[in-house]
């Protein structure tokens, strides 16, 4: 039931390569091969048992057994979310995609090679498997962005993100080696090391590599280097990926690897956590102002957005956990909508500099439709009730007040801030008085706004009814919170290589 949600968009991709389709029909193609992974997720939410916390849905296949690498694949509520989150962000994306892109063919299949690899890193239960299926998507991102990128950075905007991916996927790969042999695992599946004994110092410093490598693709401060160049260069539907899916990857392995697999290093660790949330918030949050591209200041806007799940699993209550796993599909709709935005706008006026946008919302002449549906979208970034942001956020700040307070308070004035940039970023755009020097801006038509109009009514659904999207990770979240202790533990004393369970012997 889960190999599909990987090799179905794979197999198109391959599909999409050989055919011989024009634009028109490599999109149609692509959406027809895209629709089919969003349309099995939501049969697998209709199947997915709320009273299991555990995984569901197992899948094992032996492969390369004297490795520990097994196809070992399984589903809990935070891998269904994600999965979920990422078949609807790339039909999105294709949807966002204009008729007139270049080797069509080849784009389309890069998207979708990307949207397999990501749900098997979602549903992997094998370490190993994880890293290979992590690391899948590199290459074809590299490509999206170097060839299809939007400005004259996009070859080393690339660059950069491939190393810094890479930087990533070694730091994880060390981690994931030492976690198994230090701790005598028998192979690299999943439940096999969550179980591991290692000294608290050696569980610490392994915890440390895995911080860092997900914290990359994040990306939190300050490893969020990256971001603003990669997010800025590539086309409207590859940032979606980037910033809707891909980021996820990193919160993702924070909570499933980091948090699952060291407890009490995590535990250890947890108000140092906090505060670097709350700078990844605040830094965030100021540096947005201080722009004057727009697809800029919602690249920044993201490092913030996402410190808010990092805050929710530093509290370590069941109320703040839950809340950052909504946060995480909450951020990808709302930052997917606003990539989509940003792109019709530069598309129909041919500029994102605030000091050049006026008078959008003009009815007549300007852009209204996509004018009202920005509105929408920055108010739910900022966390306006009634809206899908304020539910998720509310949830991780009343989560973790008791916890971390000053931490909590700090972060929710970058809340507030996010209201300052928005409103700059809105009133520079929509409002005013559109320059009579233009005539009308072209036309858009109902399929360029459809990705969008369908983002926006998930985005107003889910914040009138937010059980809808909370309820699927609870169970997970809870579970997890609950193999944490009860007390933080100490370092005491110190740990000598004499001291570890012995590694097993090389195959």
């Amino acid at each position: 039931m889960l190999s599909a949600l990987i090799w179905i968009p794979i197999a198109g991709a391959i599909a999409i390569f050989l055919l011989p389709l024009t634009g028109a029909k490599a999109k149609s193609a692509a959406i027809a091969v895209a629709t089919v992974p969003l349309l099995w997720s939501i049969y697998l939410f209709t199947q997915f048992d709320l009273g299991n916390a555990g995984f569901q849905f197992h899948e094992f296949l032996p492969w390369l057994t004297a490795l520990g690498l097994n196809y070992d694949l399984s589903m809990d509520g935070l891998s269904l979310l994600m999965v979920g989150l990422n078949a609807l962000l790339t039909l999105v994306a294709i949807g966002s995609t204009a008729q007139d892109t270049k080797r069509p063919r080849l784009f389309y299949g890069l998207l979708l090679l990307v949207s397999g690899g990501i749900a098997g890193a979602f549903l992997a239960q094998n370490l190993l498997l994880f890293f290979l299926l992590y690391e899948i998507e590199l290459v074809p991102l590299y490509l999206l962005i170097a060839i299809w990128g939007g400005d004259d950075k996009r070859s080393y905007s690339a660059m950069k993100f491939l190393i810094y991916t890479a930087l990533s996927g070694a730091l994880m790969l060390a981690g994931f080696l030492g976690t198994v042999w230090f701790s005598n695992a028998s192979d690299f599946t999943y439940s096999a090391v969550m179980g591991q004994s290692l000294p608290l110092q050696w569980q610490l410093g392994l915890m440390v590599l895995l911080l860092v490598a997900f914290a990359i693709k994040v990306p939190l401060v300050p490893f969020h280097t990256w971001l603003p160049d990669t997010y800025v260069s590539a086309s409207t539907p590859v940032a979606i990926m980037l910033g809707g899916v891909l980021a996820k990857l990193g919160t993702y392995g924070l909570f499933r690897f980091c948090l699952g697999i060291f407890p009490d290093a995590w535990a250890l660790a947890s108000p140092y956590l906090a505060i670097w949330a709350t700078v990844s918030v605040l830094y965030g949050a100021i540096t947005a102002i201080a722009q004057k591209d727009i697809k800029r200041m919602v690249a920044y806007s993201s490092i913030g957005h996402m410190g808010y799940v990092l805050l929710g699993g530093a509290a370590m209550t069941d109320l703040a956990l839950t809340g950052a796993v909504s946060q995480m599909v909450s951020h990808g709709l709302i930052l997917a909508l606003l990539f989509n935005l940003v792109g019709i706008v530069e598309t129909k006026v041919g500029t994102r500099e605030l000091d050049v946008l006026n008078g959008l919302m003009n009815p007549v002449r300007g852009l209204p439709l996509v004018s009202a549906l920005l509105v929408l979208g920055g108010m739910a970034s900022a966390g306006i009730p009634g809206l899908v942001g304020f539910i998720t956020e509310f949830l991780v700040f009343q989560g973790s007040y008791r916890v971390y307070g000053i931490q909590t308070l700090l972060c929710v004035l970058g809340s507030g801030l996010t209201s300052v940039y928005f409103v700059i970023l809105l009133n520079r755009t929509c409002f005013g008085k559109l320059d009579n020097k233009i005539a009308y801006f072209p036309k858009v038509t109902f399929s360029e706004n459809l990705p969008a109009i369908a983002l926006a009514a998930l985005v107003l659904f889910l914040g009138i009814q937010p059980n809808w999207l909370v309820r699927w990770g609870e169970p997970t979240a809870t579970d997890m919170i609950a193999a944490l202790p009860a007390t933080p533990p100490t370092l005491t004393g110190s740990v000598e290589l004499a001291d570890l369970p012995p590694a097993p012997p090389l195959p």
